[in-house]
């Protein structure tokens, strides 16, 4: 499905990280491997340190602290904000949803819509999508996209292929809307649930609720050790699929955006891990400058918090000066991809912050 927006813009992005980092040279001798093999994954990889929230951290840990400091900095007052989309797959519960848990902490206003949507690695650019329907409206002026996941509890630590490159942390993005920016906002979305198994937590819910059976740790034939209730990707299933559909989706849009892709001053793409986001630039002949992937190795795959950060991270200094004709792309569990074409105004404020 393919859309457009017109007068939409970010605001600010303040993202919320642990302090506390796990570094694959101390956890590799975790898992099932020769020390020698796991160093050579590391280069390969990309892999360095990611983000490890404390037993006492939650999605909604995150989230308060970053929309209180877009509070803070004075970005938009309390009263100002009209709505609150909340992306998760990590809820503190399963009822009630976390926006109320934010709403109580941070005392917001009765007169406020929130919603909770369950996405994965799709989930800032899906996120987005909502922000800008709602922000339509004529009462809607300031929606606060909240991305915040602390998946590091659902993986097990001796599985080498997940635990290493997943990491924690939580997002706001404020959006808003001006009739005199005059700009337009191509979005595309698209969604192949033939392999929707590729990246689950196949216990724990409703449909093989949690028991010891589920509990039971079990060495894989790939060697690494995880339980039924611990988060599991087919790494080779979904490295296929990024490589044949991203691509094929990116050209998509910039055939009904009618924008070269030389175009494009900057792809801020979900980050999964450094080798398949150097192996997507080669397929799609886009300079490494123009796609960075170094998010994992210091902060870890945070899922739909991995554009964000990459934006803060990466276009900090840059994003406040200049407008940008930027592509966004997210993909990843579900399996589906999503993206935007747009003109970016400067970012009033970027920011990560520790705690």
């Amino acid at each position: 499905m393919k859309f457009t927006f017109h007068n939409k813009y970010i605001k600010a992005i303040s993202c919320s990280i642990p302090k506390n980092k796990g570094f694959f040279d101390e956890e590799a001798k975790n898992y099932n491997f020769p020390l020698k093999k796991s160093m050579l994954l590391k280069d390969v990889i990309g892999l360095n340190a990611h983000c490890v929230s404390l037993e006492d951290q939650y999605s909604s840990t995150f989230a308060i602290s970053a929309l209180k400091n877009i509070f803070e900095q004075q970005i938009i007052s309390p009263n100002e904000l009209d709505v609150i989309v909340y992306v998760t797959q990590t809820p503190d519960f399963f009822i009630p949803q976390t926006s109320s848990i934010l709403h109580k902490a941070l005392g917001l206003k009765e007169d406020i819509l929130t919603f909770d949507l369950t996405f994965g690695c799709t989930g800032f650019v899906g996120g987005l999508f909502n922000a800008f329907f709602l922000l339509e409206h004529p009462s809607i002026n300031n929606v606060a996209l909240i991305t915040s996941d602390v998946l590091t509890k659902k993986v097990n630590k001796k599985d080498r292929n997940s635990y290493p490159i997943i990491g924690d942390g939580g997002a706001v993005t404020i959006l808003s809307k001006d009739n005199s920016l005059k700009n337009q906002i191509f979005c595309i979305n698209k969604i192949y649930t033939q392999n929707f198994e590729a990246v689950q937590i196949p216990a724990g819910a409703f449909c093989i609720p949690s028991s010891p059976l589920t509990r039971i740790e079990k060495e894989e034939k790939d060697g690494n050790v995880r339980s039924m209730e611990d988060f599991y990707m087919d790494g080779t299933s979904v490295f296929s699929f990024v490589q044949e559909y991203v691509p094929q989706t990116i050209d998509e849009l910039l055939q009904y955006a009618k924008v070269n892709k030389e175009e494009i001053l900057s792809f801020i793409f979900h980050q999964p891990n450094k080798f398949m986001l150097t192996k997507l630039a080669d397929k799609m002949n886009i300079p490494y400058s123009k796609m960075p992937s170094n998010i994992v190795e210091n902060f870890g795959n945070g899922s739909s918090l991995t554009i964000p950060l990459n934006i803060c991270f990466n276009f900090s200094e840059l994003f406040k000066k200049k407008i940008e004709k930027v592509c966004i792309s997210g993909f990843g569990s579900g399996l589906g991809v999503n993206a935007i074409i747009a003109d970016l105004p400067p970012i009033d404020f970027l920011n990560i912050q520790e705690i």
